[in-house]
């Protein structure tokens, strides 16, 4: 008899449901059967049943935080069971162990994490008994059956086990050494709250940090630019001003001198050029792509990306969605007909069949074995659903993914693109551009798909070198340079992907398929949470933005290689050499533990140098700041009453007898206030000058002043 065990329970009832079985407490049997001749027990994980030991489970003198017990370093990492899981734990061991029971199938998710939670439960529970793994990517019953028939062997994926393991120890050591030394020197400053860092949190945060100074160091500056309406033989275009390349002028009495000089004059076309430009239908999706795409069309996180794409895989509908491949091997190309045809009877997809291209299995850019990594790209499977049934946000999804395999079967969109050089009366002169879409192609697929155009460029008539007419209209427009923008949550997917080299750009994903990054396909959704749940960033209409909490620790961190996109990039690399068998596991922890010390030393070092200037540090949300409700604040500015916290603001202790209005929130145009400056505008009627408010994608600096029986914003001058 044989045990196979799944990742989570949903996924076990997926793999027995081919099969004839009976529901257990905790478990699925199945019965006799042509693949399982004595029968089988399926059972499963609860995601990850067994953790690392804390560090006082290792020595009991690692439980208070001092700097002279870094850095931490056990002498051999162990696991536990979690508490919450502990049951289920008993329940895979008591399975194993039973003496009927001669072989484990390891049935977790094809991927590194999941090699990790299946191994270290039998670790933990010290079960020794022979092994295969179940390696499929997707749950439908073809592939589930097939995957039975050619299960692989122990040792085929073991690599992978040692790449998962390196990675959890080693971000156990950077997390737990870097945390506790920036808690403990920035407690030093007054700064009493936790500061947790790690080995791709970190840098990640330091590329939104980055972004945010980028942005308040920015400083706008007016320009002008000279528009002009022309008349050639009845045909009207608009054209802009330039000369040297640059169209933006400093001066506006120069760009009124213009405008004055060109109108009503002559005008000729001297250069009329056409390019012609294919685009090829994008790439099948990978996870960042995927993840990216849905951002920019439904303003989706990663993680509820991540999250949709796992309901649809675990009920069968699409392929396993942690790909970091966006190609196919010519055997699921060879599916594509059958899932296609399907397709074509859904009314969500009729209008796009039949397709032009019958058949892309010989066309590299989809079908290639040796771009295929781990995975496949995500696509549909064959199981494919009535649409209208799924939910409305896993059908949004799962229209993506459809959307993009039936794309690859259309031909190129073709634009010709064109520029109009026009000089008005010999002596100034205006460009033009336009384009004029020829060929359609998968455009008629992907419209909707959320993307825009990179360029604005309008319809122009049809114009020729040589013809003539006259300026009907010039105008001078004013406007500003614009600051950077802030990334999106599905741009920093990609800036994640990239190691902060590339955004935003699906053309080069076939070239960055083996490039380092921060992180894997599978925990950058979890790395940005785990941002926004420590406070570092906050994300307001699909705008990522550093806290003061968050630029605190990137501060107080500076250029070391803890914030190294390249440094944690390279260890990713290295990383997936072990799953590969091609370095040792044990020569890439020395190297961890190493790292671990210099960063205690970096962060001591850089210390003595910390002043976190215009930085709100009093305003960084305290780990125990259930513990200030209640506590008096200042006094009423209505009745001279005490002013207390209220938990998300402070108010009037009067209000029940008095029914006194007077509040102030803690968050104010999505800054918080810090205790000091709401007890100065209680004490002077000003704070000390806040920087960072926000109002829609703008930022800005200001004092809170009471006045007028009301708080108002006070601009230094």
């Amino acid at each position: 008899m044989k045990v196979v065990i799944a990742e989570k329970p949903d996924q076990a009832m997926k793999l027995a449901a081919p099969f004839s079985f009976r529901k257990r407490d905790g478990y699925i049997e199945v019965g006799k059967c042509e693949l399982f001749p004595n029968g089988a027990y399926f059972t499963w994980a609860v995601g990850h049943i067994c953790e690392l030991l804390s560090p006082e489970e290792y020595d009991k003198a690692w439980k208070r935080w001092t700097l002279e017990a870094l850095p931490l370093i056990p002498d051999k990492f162990q696991y536990k069971v979690t508490k919450s899981k502990t049951k289920q734990f008993f329940m895979i061991r008591d399975l194993v162990k039973r003496p009927e029971v001669k072989e484990i199938i390891h049935a977790g998710d094809a991927g590194r994490e999941g090699e990790l939670i299946i191994r270290t439960i039998l670790q933990t529970a010290r079960i020794s008994k022979p092994m295969k793994r179940l390696w499929i990517s997707s749950l439908t019953e073809n592939a589930v059956r097939e995957g039975f028939r050619n299960l692989l062997g122990e040792k085929d994926t073991r690599n992978l086990y040692f790449e998962a393991y390196s990675r959890a120890c080693a971000d156990w050591l950077i997390g737990m050494n870097a945390s506790r030394v920036y808690t403990i020197l920035l407690k030093q400053r007054g700064i009493s709250d936790v500061f947790s860092a790690g080995r791709v949190q970190t840098p990640t945060l330091a590329l939104v940090v980055k972004r945010e100074k980028e942005i308040e160091s920015f400083v706008s500056k007016p320009f002008w630019e000279v528009v002009a309406t022309f008349s050639m033989n009845g045909k009207e275009y608009e054209g802009k001003w330039h000369k040297d390349g640059e169209s933006r002028l400093e001066n506006p009495e120069l760009a009124q001198k213009i405008a004055a000089f060109c109108c009503e004059k002559n005008a000729e076309i001297t250069e009329a050029q056409t390019e012609r430009k294919e685009f090829q239908p994008p790439q099948l999706f990978n996870l960042s792509a995927l993840q990216a795409t849905a951002n920019r069309a439904f303003k989706f996180s990663p993680k509820k990306t991540l999250d949709l794409a796992q309901s649809l895989y675990t009920k069968g509908y699409i392929s396993y969605p942690r790909s970091d491949s966006s190609f196919v091997t010519k055997e699921e190309a060879s599916n594509f007909s059958d899932i296609l045809e399907k397709l074509s009877q859904q009314n969500a997809y009729k209008s796009y069949f039949p397709t032009p291209v019958a058949s892309i299995l010989q066309n590299k850019r989809y079908v290639n074995e040796k771009k295929v990594t781990d995975h496949y790209a995500v696509i549909p499977t064959e199981q494919v659903p009535d649409v209208v049934k799924l939910s409305g946000d896993e059908q949004k999804i799962y229209d993506l993914i459809a959307k993009r395999l039936i794309a690859a079967h259309y031909k190129a969109a073709i634009f010709d693109y064109t520029t109009i050089t026009t000089l008005v009366d010999g002596r100034a002169t205006f460009l033009s551009k336009g384009k004029q879409q020829i060929q359609e192609g998968w455009r008629k697929v992907l419209f909707s798909e959320g993307t825009k155009d990179e360029d604005d460029e309008k319809l122009l008539p049809s114009l020729q070198n040589g013809e003539k007419g006259q300026v009907c209209d010039v105008q001078v427009k004013e406007g500003k340079t614009q600051p950077p923008k802030r990334y999106t949550e599905g741009q920093l997917i990609t800036l994640m992907k990239t190691a902060g080299r590339h955004l935003d750009n699906e053309e080069l994903e076939k070239v960055l398929m083996k490039t380092e990054g921060l992180g894997t396909e599978a925990t950058r959704a979890g790395i940005i949470t785990m941002l926004k749940d420590r406070k570092y960033i906050e994300v307001t209409k699909n705008q990522v933005y550093a806290t003061d909490k968050g630029k605190v620790l990137i501060e107080a961190i500076g250029n070391k290689i803890l914030a190294s996109p390249e440094m944690t990039a390279k260890w990713e690399q290295r990383l997936a050499e072990i799953g590969e068998g091609n370095a040792s596991a044990a020569s890439f922890m020395e190297q961890v533990k190493k790292l671990s010390a210099k960063i205690i030393e970096d962060a001591v070092q850089m210390s003595a140098q910390w002043t976190f200037s215009g930085i709100d540090t009093g305003a960084i949300e305290q780990t125990k700041s259930k513990a200030s409700f209640g506590k008096k604040v200042g006094s009423c500015k209505l009745c001279g009453e005490n002013v207390v916290d209220k938990g998300d603001f402070y108010g009037c202790s009067h209000y029940a007898k008095t029914k006194c209005s007077f509040t102030v929130s803690k968050k104010i145009l999505g800054k918080k206030l810090s205790v000091t400056n709401v007890k100065k505008l209680l004490e002077t009627g000003r704070t000390d000058v806040i920087k960072g408010f926000k109002k829609s994608e703008k930022t800005f600096d200001a004092r809170l002043e009471w006045k007028d029986n009301k708080i108002q914003f006070l601009f230094d001058k």
